[in-house]
């Protein structure tokens, strides 16, 4: 499963500045994945939430991908 096949229907985020960069928080309130990110703090809002819901797609199916396989070594 790539990143690409993730659907995401509502993601939560939370900006924190810190100095010159910003931290990103997205949860995905489905699966309860939350991915932290750290930002340009002078990217616009836009290209953060973008950058991190990648990101979240990126974990959630990463981790997808590895519970099969650990399901497929158990059934033997």
């Amino acid at each position: 499963m790539s990143a690409h096949d993730v659907r995401l229907g509502e993601v939560l985020f939370e900006f924190i500045p810190n100095g010159r960069f910003i931290k990103v928080i997205a949860i995905d309130p489905i699966t309860m994945e939350e991915i932290a990110m750290v930002g340009d703090r002078r990217a616009s809002v836009d290209t953060l939430e973008r950058l991190a819901i990648n990101k979240l797609r990126y974990v959630i199916a990463k981790k997808r991908g590895t519970t099969r396989q650990m399901d497929r070594f158990r059934s033997v």
